[in-house]
């Protein structure tokens, strides 16, 4: 009787599964298209400045202005959401993004193109926010996690397919810009004519730093340091691989080879996060990632088949902490504080980014482009001797107070916040 009814759930857990899906794959179809636009411009761009050898230490500064935008968009889309809806704000900022992808092929000075990443950055930005809301929306409690691991793997296998694309024309061309414009004005199409409703407006947290700080030190200082880390590579990587000889095509597939380890890496971890202390886990991947930086400045440029192996390894340590360190500071926070709480986590992640990218082209500037991943090994040696401070001095979660493990990829970034008065009430049962 137990089986025939355990069987009867799975069956109708796998209906509303269905059902939900069927109701936003227009989101997951204009996702996917986004976030390869996405994915190939800004590595397009590393590599473009390369070639017009901008100085490396404005390079990232070029890079960090993303990060800026973004942690802009954040703050003051939600205002434009409220006042045009949510199809008319992304429509808008799917406009701009697509005209500021072809201003960069067009006006190639590096000061204008730090304003166009910082306006690039406040508009996806805001078109991730439309697009998650509205899927947390259409899911349930029951079918929420499997809808957004669904569109984790839309996202991360848009990611690689963009950076793959890299290939398809030099750099030094109009074409590879006018491509991601392309990309960025078709992920209009599926928004613009949906039938479906559109969400409620999002809701704006109060956000409290110190406060986060007291509930949770290693998701706080975790957040931040994988900023400053992961923000650095993103940015630099690409020229990493530049500097070491290769070309668009190589740095095109280096780059996917990461994202393709964290993809692959991403659920064993999340499972064994749920089971065991998540701090443990955090730890683990930070002593992974040091030991892959370190190989990837010794023995990565070797070599197309090092470079690729061990970016996957990489890649497949270092993405998945910061997913690892949102869960592990809401295991520990009230559920009518979750919107706070993931809003502090995402400020600390972007103002780390924002000078992280600056700071990692710093270190190539000075010391050459191994020193990136000595850079990136340095930050993540620091995390892994606070997490184990923090175990020794406190106890672990206990199971049942855990929260389920949703990976944050590259893009991360708006799936921490909640929508609406109804989603607050139900937040404690998520």
């Amino acid at each position: 009787m137990d089986s025939v009814l355990a069987n009867l759930l799975k069956i109708n857990y796998g209906r509303r599964v269905k059902t939900a899906l069927q109701s936003i794959a227009a989101l997951l179809l204009a996702s996917f298209v986004l976030y390869m636009g996405n994915g190939l411009q800004g590595t397009l761009l590393s590599v473009r400045a390369g070639i017009e050898e901008f100085p490396t230490a404005l390079i990232g500064v070029l890079m960090s202005g993303y990060y800026l935008g973004f942690i802009l968009g954040c703050r003051y889309v939600p205002r434009m959401i409220a006042g045009a809806g949510h199809i008319r704000t992304y429509v808008a900022l799917a406009s701009i993004a697509s005209s500021s992808a072809l201003a960069h092929a067009i006006l190639v000075e590096p000061m204008t193109w730090i304003g166009l990443r910082a306006v690039t950055g406040f508009c996806f930005a805001g078109m991730a926010m439309v697009i998650e809301s509205w899927l947390n929306e259409r899911a349930t409690n029951e079918t929420r996690g499997s809808i957004l691991s669904i569109y984790r793997v839309v996202d991360l296998g848009a990611l690689t397919i963009g950076n793959a694309l890299l290939g398809l024309a030099s750099p030094t061309t109009f074409v590879p810009f006018a491509i991601v414009s392309i990309l960025v004005s078709l992920a209009l199409v599926p928004i613009a004519l949906t039938k479906t409703q559109g969400p409620k407006p999002v809701a704006a947290a109060k956000l409290d730093i110190r406060a986060l700080y007291r509930v949770s030190p290693v998701g706080a200082l975790a957040a931040l340091a994988t900023g400053l880390a992961n923000a650095a590579f993103w940015s630099m990587g690409p020229i990493f691989v530049q500097q070491g000889g290769y070309g668009p095509e190589i740095i095109g597939l280096f780059m996917s080879a990461v994202i393709i380890g964290a993809t692959l890496s991403q659920w064993p971890l999340g499972f064994l996060s749920d089971r065991i202390d998540r701090r443990y886990v955090i730890a683990a991947c930070c002593l992974g990632t040091v030991l892959a930086s370190l190989a990837m400045g010794v023995f990565a440029l070797e070599s197309k088949s090092n470079l690729l192996w061990i970016g996957a390894a990489f890649g497949a340590v270092l993405l998945p902490i910061f997913g690892l360190s949102v869960a592990h500071a809401n295991d520990l926070t009230d559920p009518a504080e979750s919107i706070a709480t993931n809003g502090g986590l995402l400020l600390l992640h972007g103002l780390g980014a924002v000078f992280g990218a600056f700071a990692g082209a710093g270190v190539m500037a000075l010391f050459g482009p191994s020193a990136l991943f000595l850079y990136i090994a340095g930050i993540y040696s620091a995390i892994l001797v606070m997490v184990l401070t923090r175990i020794l001095r406190r106890a672990n979660v206990a199971d049942a107070d855990k929260e389920d493990f949703v990976p944050l990829p590259k893009n991360a970034a708006t799936t921490v916040f909640r929508i609406g008065e109804d989603d607050l009430a139900t937040m404690g049962e998520d």
